[in-house]
């Protein structure tokens, strides 16, 4: 393989930034011209005199950008940046299904919380619903309400959202 093939393969990578530090990493990758998505949720925030909605990183710590090794390292010059996420002694790369999955599910932005587990049990695809094509795992919590996990698993984080048990179907 010559190097222009090498450098053209673009992938998903996970950085992690200094804390607190995604919305500069954020800016900073944008002015790099490097590809990026920055999971974002609104929250409302209670303090004693009023409420404000408050837009927040879904993952606290983390980026995802997309583009060959010259961009992770250029992005990894950046102040915000941190390190690469590593698996197994090479950067590690979030499959493209991972990432679609997860804004598929942002764009809807109802009633998505973060988990630290990883979801355990059966693939399934949603037939139905403002989530209709998204992949995720199915697990029960204590109340035997059914629950799609989206899991990007270099992070060990699940993206969960409440589903209706009858619109999603299993994958073999």
């Amino acid at each position: 393989m010559e190097n222009s093939e090498i450098s053209d393969n673009r992938h998903w990578y996970a950085l992690y930034s200094k804390p607190r530090h995604e919305f500069k990493a954020e800016i900073q990758l944008q002015n790099a011209g490097i590809e990026y998505y920055l999971p974002k949720i609104t929250r409302i925030k209670q303090w004693s005199d009023r409420k404000k909605k408050v837009v927040e990183p879904l993952f606290s710590g983390y980026i995802f950008i997309r583009g060959n090794e010259k961009d992770r390292l250029t992005a990894l010059e950046q102040y915000a940046i941190v390190r690469t996420i590593f698996f197994k002694g090479q950067p590690a790369i979030v499959p493209d299904w991972q990432i679609e999955n997860l804004q598929k599910m942002l764009e809807k932005g109802e009633d998505i919380s973060v988990s630290d587990k990883i979801a355990v049990g059966s693939k399934v695809k949603i037939i139905s619903g403002p989530f209709k094509d998204v992949e995720g795992i199915v697990y029960e919590n204590k109340n035997q309400e059914k629950m799609l996990a989206i899991t990007i698993d270099l992070l060990r984080r699940s993206v969960i959202v409440r589903i209706p048990a009858d619109s999603i179907i299993e994958q073999k």
